[in-house]
């Protein structure tokens, strides 16, 4: 398959509730927590030909090697608030790698035991990683939607909470403690540009698989005028792309998925509490090849940043959408000149999903 871009018209005048500061100060509260670095790239930012270039480097979050570490830890304490003592729960969900890891660090940590299914085709390194955080693994043989259902079943018994990055009719309030967690990455970043003396982004890429960091990046940039210029743009694996079919169909649109080395990434169907969010507020839709992801986390690998092929999306889909080969017109609809500023976020580490030799 091959690269595409799918642009976006969305509503310019929607604006979502500004959301709560709650989830950061919880997060800063957490032993070992510190804001992930965002680190300037000239050298991206010439071969692009804009302003600046930053990347918010997720390799080392909260003592793991993703980003997912937010959602989890929060979405575990709002479970124990909720469902009762951390010592009668189990805590289930389905992964696609990162996301089960941190559920189990966390249940762990607070005392809760964990269950974590797994799709056929992940990686052996990081269902062992999972086991290592001392959760039990069900290795599913079935693809990414098919394993959430099975957690899904499994959760279904007394003391067992279903804790999924993804939403669908009827379960939706858990997911959405999730995307709370995210969004404290987003308010780092504006943190951090500030110190760099800049406002905000004029363009943001985020790797997507069922959308749930896109949710909180639209969530953090549509609530208010005076951040709603940046332009953001989801990253997809080609064969696993569920968000341009979504756009074009003006409905949620579920694809089947292939193999994948962006594993984190290789989920079919949009959640549905995101959909809103991308259809109202996505700029543009990006899909990108293992081959182009693998090359351009190489790429960050070379300028001293860890990257695994799922980290590298963000920067492949920038290239995709207003590098040197990409049509004027996609520069255009995204708002892009040679003096703006962009952000990718590196959404994993290499110790995550390594690259290939």
């Amino acid at each position: 398959m091959t690269t595409v871009f799918t642009a976006n018209l969305r509503d310019r005048t929607w604006r979502n509730a500004i959301p709560s500061d709650a989830v950061a100060l919880f997060h800063r509260g957490l032993d070992g927590y510190s804001r992930t670095p965002l680190v300037e790239l000239p050298e991206l930012a010439t071969a692009l030909d804009v302003g600046r270039v930053f990347a918010k480097d997720e390799s080392l979050r909260l003592g793991l090697p993703a980003f997912k570490a937010l959602g989890a830890s929060w979405a575990v304490e709002r479970a124990i608030r909720e469902f009762g003592q951390p010592q009668d729960l189990t805590i289930v969900t389905a992964t696609d790698g990162n996301h089960g890891r941190a559920i189990a660090r966390f249940s762990r940590l607070a005392g809760s035991k964990a269950k974590i299914v797994v799709p056929r085709g992940l990686h052996p390194d990081a269902i062992a990683a999972i086991r290592n955080e001392g959760a039990s693994v069900e290795e599913y043989d079935g693809d990414y939607d098919a394993a959430v259902a099975r957690a899904a079943s499994v959760a279904s018994v007394e003391n067992h909470v279903l804790i999924q990055d993804t939403a669908w009719e009827g379960y939706e309030e858990i997911p959405r403690w999730i995307i709370e967690g995210y969004e404290t990455l987003f308010a780092e970043i504006d943190e951090q540009l500030a110190e760099f003396g800049v406002f905000s982004p004029d363009l943001l890429a985020i790797p997507t698989g069922v959308g749930s960091l896109l949710h909180a990046a639209l969530a953090h940039y549509r609530c208010t005028g005076d951040r709603s210029a940046t332009a953001v743009i989801s990253v997809e694996p080609d064969v696993a792309s569920c968000m341009a079919p979504s756009l074009e169909a003006g409905e949620p649109v579920t694809v089947s998925t292939g193999t994948t080395r962006m594993s984190g990434l290789n989920c079919g169907t949009p959640s549905s509490i995101a959909w809103e969010f991308i259809r109202n507020g996505l700029d543009a839709a990006v899909s990108v090849t293992d081959s182009h992801a693998i090359a351009a986390a190489r790429k960050l690998v070379s300028l001293g940043l860890d990257a695994g092929p799922c980290g590298g999306a963000g920067l492949a889909g920038t290239e995709v959408a207003i590098g040197v080969d990409a049509p004027a017109e996609q520069r255009s609809h995204l708002g892009v000149d040679a003096e703006s500023v962009i952000v990718f976020v590196i959404t994993e580490g290499g110790s995550a999903n390594p690259l290939p030799d």
